[in-house]
């Protein structure tokens, strides 16, 4: 047996390369990075050729693979739970053209909003596409899916959605790797119409589609990752999903004495839970995310006589992350609570690196608008986000990826003045690029402020599609040659930077400024890596 130590998102990537995979397509997003990563570093990858770029973002990511699988080969697409809104548009459509090679889409949630602006729950993609889902409960179970994944998704020609949250993506432990296979060969569709989504063909597709359902109904029980587990003691019931089998079983290390419904394939095993309401009247249910289970609980098998309980009742907390404890707490266990932090310790509210660049922006920004009584900082996703906390308190909005542009010139729109937007070099290049162009049509008044320190910083220094460019795609998109502005954000510069800055927020039309200036930890890798290689 051939055994490695991997995390979650690792494991799958893993399992990915032994399926015979030819492509990845992703955009970085927290906690989904490092399944692209493990891959791009891979040295079987590489000789095979599989593709592993960075996607512009989640939207071409999942419209690539799918151009992937319409050739027959089995693909990859990765994003943060956030990143399958800005897909979702060709997500659901895949559910109707189908694939033809196989295709998994793995979308990693964030409970308790680690580094994300939501807590929303993947699954509900799933059941509303009507594609199958997984939800692995460990890495072993991950890496497993993902080879049962492929050969589902190549038999009923859909993709399969693998939905996994931050605790299982960065948790560590040994997987059992099974011998890899070879990538599939070129291949097309037998009926080339199925990806051809006019009306009068889409709805013969969604008519297989409904089709299908049965069958990924009953491959939910037969695949055999669901599982009864009978227990001796009937007064409850527990259904639990994904990691939160894990939550449970680390309160009865001896075995659970209740009966379980362990799902971490969907749709929703009903054998099993009619089996279940048929001995117990109490169900407890133990699911990280949204109460996606309890709330179809009663409506999947109708029984007056049993109670359902969980997030929504309470029993559970509604919103973060599930723990050992609470499931413990739930189970009336009276867990007791070790390990208490210490007075000593004190909350350290994060914040830009010492040396970066975006410090030198905010502070050029802030003495700008400190002349306006009622001017207004949209800012976006990335690095930059932390100058809406002190010593900056720079941004009075941040909303979601390429929000900043768009919804700057709305407040413009609405007669706010000044107006703009604070963006980074990635981010623009992901979706800030439609909205500029917005403005730039209207020549709406505001100021758009580019960030580029030339990397995806947030996610760990991934490459930017904006490397090098940024002023050249400003200009294809029809800002004024004028009105383009090129800084760099230095102490020694403070003063030209704002003299400029504030020209262009006073220009009543649209201006573009772009503080250029290097990651300062992109910065420090390359230095050290180029003095490694004088060596």
């Amino acid at each position: 047996m051939n055994q490695k130590l991997l995390l979650g998102d690792e494991a799958i990537a893993q399992a990915a390369l032994d399926a015979g995979l030819s492509g990845v397509y992703a955009y970085p997003g927290t906690p989904s990075t490092e399944i692209t990563e493990y891959i791009q570093g891979s040295p079987e990858a590489r000789a095979r050729y599989i593709h592993s770029d960075w996607a512009c973002n989640e939207k071409t990511a999942m419209e690539a693979a799918l151009g992937m699988a319409y050739a027959g080969k089995r693909t990859l697409v990765c994003m943060k739970h956030v990143g399958l809104n800005a897909s979702a548009d060709a997500f659901m459509n895949t559910a109707i053209t189908g694939v033809n090679g196989g295709m998994i889409i793995v979308a990693a949630d964030d409970p308790s909003m680690h580094s994300s602006q939501n807590e929303q729950d993947s699954r509900y993609y799933g059941k509303f596409a009507m594609l199958p889902v997984m939800e692995p409960s460990s890495q072993q179970e991950a890496y497993d899916m993902v080879w049962a994944g492929y050969e589902l998704s190549e038999r009923v020609k859909l993709p399969v959605l693998m939905r996994v949250t931050t605790r299982m993506a960065h948790s560590r432990t040994t997987i059992v790797q099974r011998p890899a296979i070879a990538p599939r060969t070129v291949s097309f569709p037998e009926d080339r119409r199925s990806f051809i989504l006019l009306p009068v063909f889409a709805r013969m597709q969604y008519k297989k589609l409904i089709a299908v359902q049965p069958e990924l109904q009953a491959a939910s029980t037969d695949m055999g990752f669901n599982r009864f587990l009978p227990g001796s003691d009937t007064s409850l019931g527990i259904i639990t999903t994904g990691i939160g089998y894990n939550y449970l079983m680390e309160n009865f290390p001896d075995g659970c004495p209740y009966p379980v419904v362990k799902i971490v394939q969907y749709p929703i095993p009903q054998a099993y839970i009619s089996k279940l309401v048929g001995m117990c009247n109490r169900v407890l249910v133990i699911e990280e995310g949204m109460p996606f289970v309890e709330e179809q609980l009663k409506g999947l098998v109708p029984h007056p006589a049993f109670t359902v309980e969980g997030r929504l009742s309470g029993l559970l907390p509604r919103d973060g992350e599930l723990s050992p404890y609470l499931v413990a707490k739930a189970l009336g266990l009276n867990p007791v609570v070790t390990g208490s932090v210490p007075d000593v310790v004190v909350n350290r509210p994060p914040a830009l690196c010492k040396g970066c660049g975006h410090q030198d922006m905010y502070n050029a920004l802030n003495a700008v608008m400190a002349q306006y009584e009622n001017g207004r900082v949209f800012g976006d996703i990335g690095c930059y986000t932390l100058g809406a906390l002190p010593p900056f308190k720079a941004i009075d909005g941040c909303v979601d990826m390429g929000a900043s542009v768009t919804m700057a010139k709305g407040a413009s729109d609405a007669g706010v003045r000044p107006a703009v937007a604070v963006i980074g070099d990635s981010t623009f290049t992901h979706s800030g690029m439609t909205g500029l162009l917005d403005a730039v049509l209207e020549k709406t008044p505001m100021t758009v402020i580019i960030s580029d320190n030339s990397t995806t910083a947030m996610t760990g220094g991934q490459d930017s599609h904006g490397y090098g460019i940024l002023a050249r795609i400003c200009l294809g998109l029809g800002v004024e040659e004028e009105h383009l502005k090129v800084l760099v954000p230095l102490k020694k510069n403070h003063e030209e930077n704002v003299r400029i800055l504030a020209g262009e927020v006073a220009y009543e039309g649209l201006s573009v400024v772009i503080f250029q200036r290097e990651c300062v930890q992109t910065a420090a890798r390359r230095l050290r890596a180029e003095k490694q290689n004088k060596k």
